[in-house]
């Protein structure tokens, strides 16, 4: 029942982390004004927090002192701005008719009362199909989200596809000019569980960068068990005392298998520290969303760039490169230095088939691979890919 008589003291850190994780799923321009809400049920177990938008549902269960137990809503954006800036001392609401008054030392804010007589009704957490290691799931989601594209229009594109074939977890995420794909092993609750799920990539990279890391427990996934895994169209995430559900896309993610190569004329392997220094630096002259030319040669990768009025650079960085002949290849800078800004590793390794088609970047393994018979690399294994379609080179 919504309470008109609602009362709690609570610490200031802890309200404040939980209502600035709510608040940033909360929509910035609501279609319905009520949507802005954020409502908050007292009761003997503490708060709960929660928002819905009809896409993405949010909960979060806190500790506090209190008085009288009820429901009550108030502008949740404004609340969690309010709630950051007070000073750590304990927070106390009260609500008084339409008024919800909030006090901590000498600050006293009143907010109106949201009614919630029209506010929908958050979707249940579908049934958990399995956990996994929370700081491993957050390293997966940002690999592959680098990649997923932000054009509407083609919905397909800005999904995470989530593979789960037993203890296996497959992610990848495409916009037509990179592409990520890492895999995983997770424990699931039967492991003889397959499934195939397309979840917005924004809002699991935003739930898996403010994953609670540190508690000792796992995350778990929650998307249904048995034949109804993904019947409800909800993608869940459950972890200590926050869960949220997003709905899953409903569009078709296209067949990438093919496009990863299993061989490749030439590989290198650079440190990404110094290659990312240099990118950045070579890229000051370049027309917008102009390239960056990349000469791979014995013993090193050679950047170079330059606009129409802006000049040229270029600089020299080691690389250990091997292949049948030089190779002149060229890239968005902006594409290059996602995909190394995810390989995880200290250095990358690049495989090539032609300075026209697609390269690959991966963390670099123990050993490179020796040529085989038919003169070509073979793929390293890995559980990181990240393809990078070239820029044509001009002539």
């Amino acid at each position: 029942m919504e309470s008109q008589e609602v009362a709690f003291r609570v610490a200031k850190d802890d309200l404040a982390g939980a209502v600035a994780w709510v608040a940033r799923n909360l929509p910035t321009k609501p279609t319905q004004p009520v949507l802005r809400a954020m409502v908050i049920t007292a009761d003997d177990e503490g708060l709960k927090l929660a928002g819905f938008d009809y896409e993405v549902s949010t909960r979060v269960q806190i500790s506090a002192e209190v008085a009288s137990p009820g429901r009550v809503a108030v502008a949740g954006k404004l609340l969690s701005e309010i709630i950051g800036t007070l000073p750590n001392k304990p927070v106390e609401l009260r609500v008084d008719d339409s008024t919800a008054t909030v006090t901590c030392g000498s600050s006293r804010f009143e907010l109106p009362v949201i009614s919630l007589e029209d506010y929908p009704q958050l979707p249940a957490l579908p049934q958990v199909t399995g956990s996994i290691d929370p700081a491993a799931f957050a390293e997966a989601v940002s690999q592959v989200a680098a990649a997923a594209g932000t054009d509407d229009t083609l919905p397909m594109l800005t999904g995470v596809h989530v593979v789960i074939r037993g203890r296996t977890l497959e992610l990848a995420a495409t916009d037509r000019f990179r592409l990520a794909r890492r895999t995983l092993e997770w424990d699931p609750v039967d492991e003889s569980v397959e499934a195939k799920l397309l979840v917005p990539a924004k809002t699991l990279l935003d739930n898996a960068r403010t994953l609670e890391q540190g508690t000792g427990d796992p995350v778990e996934i929650a998307v249904g068990t048995g034949d109804q895994i993904g019947a409800e169209g909800l993608f869940g995430v459950h972890t200590h005392r926050r869960e949220t559900t997003t709905r899953l896309l409903d569009a078709e993610f296209p067949n990438i298998a093919p496009l990863f190569p299993k061989t490749h004329k030439s590989i290198a392997a650079v440190e990404i520290g110094p290659l990312q220094e240099a990118i950045k630096r070579v890229s000051l002259v370049t027309d917008r969303n102009a390239q960056i030319r990349m000469q791979f040669s014995e013993g090193q990768v050679v950047l170079s760039a330059g606009g129409t009025d802006s000049g040229h650079a270029e600089e020299a960085v080691a690389a250990d490169y091997r292949g049948p002949e030089d190779l002149l290849i060229a890239f968005n800078p902006n594409y290059l230095k996602d995909g190394l800004g995810v390989v995880g590793a200290k250095r990358v390794v690049f495989g090539f088939t032609e300075a026209s088609r697609s390269a690959i970047m991966i963390p670099e393994p123990e050993q490179l691979p020796d040529r085989g018979e038919d003169e070509l690399f073979p793929t390293p294994e890995t559980n990181f890919t990240y393809l990078l379609m070239p820029v044509r080179l001009p002539g």
